[in-house]
């Protein structure tokens, strides 16, 4: 099987990003007041200060605030599938499988309408807190193992070297810089802070 990260790989530019000012934009009384702990928990994380699954949390504390989400999401989508990437949907494969950071409830409906699997952070959508742990670096290889244990990944495809985990777990790995693709640097070891 193939294996694709998400934003910025598949989809441009990222869909967490997009959802929130899109969110804000439609609902800015909702999302607003979520904004200065934000900003603040930003400045602690660039400086080291908090781990980027509490910022994540900040970032969607907002979900509780908006009725009918599924709907939103899902008109979000409808003004948005035009980001995902042409070299892609001219590869894609039945068996394709997205892993991703970004949350499940905000990329189910995309790897629905493109009739493949997923794997993503899983947030409590009443609370905007993470179940589990972030879908990132090691712990996306991780997750793969865990649901496809007899699998192998043939191709690997990501923006981002934190995915060496998983590049490094399949026959061939790329590096993906908009629509271009490069082979996947040999000396990529990752462990590398998200962004």
């Amino acid at each position: 099987m193939n294996v694709y990260d998400f934003d910025k790989t598949i989809f441009y530019p990222d869909s967490s990003e997009q959802f929130f000012l899109y969110c804000l934009k439609r609902f800015p009384g909702r999302v607003l007041p979520v904004l200065p702990r934000g900003v603040c928990l930003a400045i602690a994380y660039r400086l080291g200060k908090v781990e980027f699954p509490a910022l994540k949390e900040q970032f969607f504390s907002f979900l509780p605030r908006i009725e009918n989400l599924d709907a939103v999401v899902e008109e979000f989508w409808h003004k948005r599938m035009s980001g995902l990437q042409s070299w892609y949907l001219q590869q894609k494969r039945e068996d394709d499988l997205i892993i991703s950071a970004s949350p499940e409830f905000l990329l189910r409906p995309v790897a629905n309408a493109l009739g493949i699997r997923l794997i993503a952070t899983v947030i409590d959508c009443q609370s905007g807190k993470i179940l589990g742990e972030n879908c990132h670096d090691a712990a996306k290889l991780r997750r793969f193992n865990e649901q496809f244990p007899d699998d192998k990944i043939d191709e690997f495809y990501s923006d981002s070297l934190s995915d060496a985990p998983l590049a490094m777990a399949a026959e061939r790995a790329f590096l993906v810089k908009k629509d271009k693709l490069f082979d996947w640097p040999k000396k990529s070891t990752g462990g590398m802070r998200e962004e």
